[in-house]
């Protein structure tokens, strides 16, 4: 679970990582064009600089020229006024040098007026390059006020990304808190889930032997009481009810209901991808609202229009294919009618898309064809015209393919159980080509909206309308993954367990024959429930959880006890063979003083008759001392020890014949208590070294399961370490990467800004030199 999270969160970060390349990528594109822009206004700056110098130049030179010429006017006149008083005097001798001086006046006269011209001349120039400087003047200011702009809001998307990468920062790390604390859960659950483990093992060892016993019962009643083998032939075996398999049912109700969500989540991005596409026609690339679009995009809109009467119903066949599926059913490929039917509905959807696919691509031609398109825009267009044919092709591929699996339900001879793998491993591959498809397709409308978004003409609507189409895209190639991985995990189970049939038989099972089967499957469940009695009490809940410990711990102690008792069968026995070993010694000193009383007695008769009553006497004690002997050792039921020699060799004389007895009979009851409790003891000893030997063992078995549970979560403690510390890496990494990119962007921005402030006293220079000029040439 913790893995499952973090290759999760790494995802995440991995889109927001790609989202933020982006933005940078937008960025630096950005910071370039500006780059381009200051540079050509910096070489339009230096040209304006350099004709104003000529201007400023030939300006001197025609001023200078000027007060060469007005000191020559100067000169004239006073040379005029002078010849004037003189030429009154010398009217006769001066007519000659009048008529010089009037050719002189002339000429004079002829380069006064030319250079008045020229002087008219160069103001127009001057005024014409002072209208145009203040023009330039104005230009560069509108521009300067657009770059602050712009570096501005680059400014404020900068804050934004770094504000959104300290959040993303902190969310990590509360992830990584979280992460650990659940770690620490896990490993609890992990230590309850080997005690469980093993007494799971112990209570499946019971089950299997008690299945062993069973087994072979079933299997002798089996072959004594079934007259009848209806599974050698496959007509009889195919109306047979299988055994009802719960977990099966649930599993499949399960799976179905999962295949209901993502084929809902499937509809509904359609629904989104062809409303959205509808939209996007109405709005370029003419605009319905300000004039008609063309005739092929109007038949395109209607039939986009008509989307929904052909996507709903793949959600209503997919919910009543999953309504058809219950407990008391039995869940096969010839059961499952309500196949056909969205097999049905998503051959009309199929339909649909044949029958739009002919005006989608030309609508993207007629896109093509429009004034504005760029030939990167008009690559995407192509690429998605292709996409478009491969995802008709792949919709048309997974039809066939659910409409071969539908073929069992209604047509016995469509296909062959044999099949059944190939054409769900093909079912498989089918929606991995989908996925692949929709993935083409989602990359290249990014790149085709990148595109239409950075042209002049693109609306704010039209923008929203690729961002909706974009989402929907998106959905759809999130749904298609999740629905191929689902696919792909399951199909192993599909194909175990979707071909229904008994095990011997090989004929195909028609339609008819399951049917039949359900109906003896229901009428079996009724009989069923009709001779259920009902149960008795039951343990309490609290109670059994209470014993259920102190079960455990007597099924653990199961193989300590079958030990115990074959050493107390081995003891039993042993003891045995010592009871009979002096039994018989017992007998054969009976014998023995049998043989000796007669002796004794063989021996007195020689003797006096006096002594006679003394040796009767004699043989009298010895009997009753040897029958006591004998029914004390027959009343021990315990392991008898013989101590009848003790009384033979403290016997000395008849006088003291009861205290010997007597005393024979506390020693050997002392004896008898002693041995009784010194194996009493023994055994209670031995039951507990056996129960404690039972105990060690399990400990053991439980301390290696607990060591190889402890390795396996070290190793993965180390695998989630090196996770997180490689996600450390990649953070820092990112961090420092785009703290590089922030303080390039901000150097480039202060260049940018010290740029602009020498432009503004640039021209605040050439305005304080032009109005310079401007009084100078007005004084002059």
């Amino acid at each position: 679970m913790a893995s499952a999270e973090l290759q999760g969160k790494y995802q995440k970060l991995a889109q927001e990582y790609s989202k933020l390349r982006a933005q940078n990528q937008v960025l630096k594109k950005g910071v370039v064009d500006e780059q381009a822009n200051s540079a050509a206004l910096k070489e339009q700056l230096k040209m304006k600089d350099q004709s104003l110098r000529k201007l400023q130049q030939e300006m001197d030179s025609l001023t200078f020229r000027n007060l060469q010429l007005a000191k020559r006017v100067e000169l004239l006149q006073d040379e005029l006024a002078l010849s004037e008083p003189r030429g009154k005097k010398n009217k006769k001798s001066g007519e000659s040098s009048s008529q010089l001086s009037q050719e002189q006046k002339s000429v004079f006269d002829e380069d006064l007026q030319k250079k008045i011209e020229e002087n008219e001349r160069l103001h127009i120039q001057f005024f014409e390059a002072d209208e145009q400087h203040k023009h330039v003047e104005a230009e560069l200011r509108s521009r300067l006020s657009t770059l602050e702009m712009e570096a501005a809001q680059h400014q404020a998307v900068v804050d934004g990304l770094t504000r959104k990468y300290m959040e993303t920062i902190e969310k990590l790390q509360n992830d990584k808190a979280k992460l650990e604390v659940k770690s620490q859960t896990l490993e609890k659950e992990a230590k309850e889930c080997r005690l469980r483990t093993e007494e799971c093992q112990l209570q499946l060892k019971n089950l299997h032997e008690d299945l062993s016993s069973r087994l072979e019962e079933s299997l002798s009643i089996i072959n004594e009481k079934v007259p009848f083998n209806d599974t050698k032939y496959s007509q009889y075996n195919a109306l047979n009810v299988p055994v009802h398999n719960r977990r099966h049912q649930l599993k499949m109700r399960d799976i179905a209901g999962q295949a209901l969500a993502f084929v809902q989540d499937l509809v509904k991005a359609l629904l989104n991808f062809h409303t959205y596409t509808e939209q996007r026609i109405q709005i370029f690339p003419i605009d319905s609202a300000i004039d008609t679009i063309s005739p092929l995009n109007q038949k395109f809109s209607q039939y986009l229009h008509e989307n929904a009467s052909y996507v709903r119903p793949l959600e209503e066949g997919m919910l009543h294919l999953f309504e058809s599926i219950t407990e008391d059913t039995v869940t096969v490929l010839e059961t499952t009618v309500k196949l056909k039917t969205f097999s049905e509905h998503l051959t009309s959807y199929i339909c649909f898309l044949r029958k739009i696919l002919p005006y989608q691509l030309k609508s993207l031609e007629e896109e093509c064809e429009a004034s504005l398109c760029t030939s990167a825009l008009r690559a995407r267009n192509l690429e998605l015209s292709q996409d478009m044919k491969k995802m008709t092709a792949g919709f048309e591929k997974l039809q066939t393919y659910i409409a071969l699996l539908a073929l069992p339900s209604t047509q016995p001879d469509g296909l062959l159980r044999t099949n059944y793998s190939s054409v769900l491993t093909n079912v498989g591959a089918a929606l991995h080509g989908f996925h692949d498809v929709m993935k083409d397709i989602s990359k290249h409308y990014s790149q085709k909206a990148t595109i239409e978004l950075e042209l002049p003409t693109t609306t704010q609507k039209l923008i929203t309308t690729n961002d909706c189409i974009l989402s929907s895209v998106v959905a759809l190639t999130n749904g298609a993954g999740k629905i191929a991985s689902f696919f792909s995990n399951n199909v192993d189970y599909f194909i175990a367990s979707l071909s229904y049939g008994p095990k011997t038989g090989s004929g195909f099972i028609s339609p008819l024959s399951a049917e039949c089967m359900l109906q003896y499957k229901k009428k079996a469940a009724a009989y069923m429930k009709a001779l259920r009695k009902p149960l008795l009490e039951s343990v309490p809940y609290e109670e059994a959880l209470a014993n259920r410990r102190v079960l455990l711990s007597s099924t653990e102690s199961r193989e300590g006890l079958a030990q115990q008792v074959q050493q107390s069968l081995e003891k039993i026995s042993k003891l045995e063979q010592e009871k009979e070993h002096w039994m018989l010694e017992a007998q054969l000193a009976k014998i023995k003083l049998e043989k000796e009383n007669q002796r004794t007695a063989d021996k007195l008769k020689s003797t006096s008759s006096g002594q006679v009553a003394g040796v009767a006497q004699e043989k009298a004690a010895a009997v009753t001392a040897t029958g006591q002997e004998d029914a004390s050792a027959k009343a021990v039921p315990d392991p008898v020890h013989s101590t009848s020699e003790i009384g033979i060799l403290t016997r000395t004389s008849d006088s003291e014949a009861p205290d010997v007895e007597s005393r024979e009979d506390l020693i050997r009851n002392h004896y008898m208590t002693r041995i009784v409790e010194l194996t009493s003891q023994l055994q209670l000893a031995d039951s507990k070294s056996v129960h404690f030997y039972a105990e060690c063992r399990a400990l053991s078995k439980r301390l290696a399961l607990a060591e190889k549970s402890k390795e396996v979560l070290t190793e993965e403690m180390k695998v989630a370490s090196q996770n997180i510390s490689r996600l450390q890496d990649e953070l820092t990494t990112t961090k420092r990467s785009y703290e590089d990119q922030l303080s390039m962007m901000s150097d480039h921005l202060c260049s940018m800004n010290e740029t602009l402030s020498k432009q503004r006293e640039e021209i605040d220079t050439l305005k304080m030199a032009s109005k310079g000029n401007s009084k100078k040439n007005k004084s002059r």
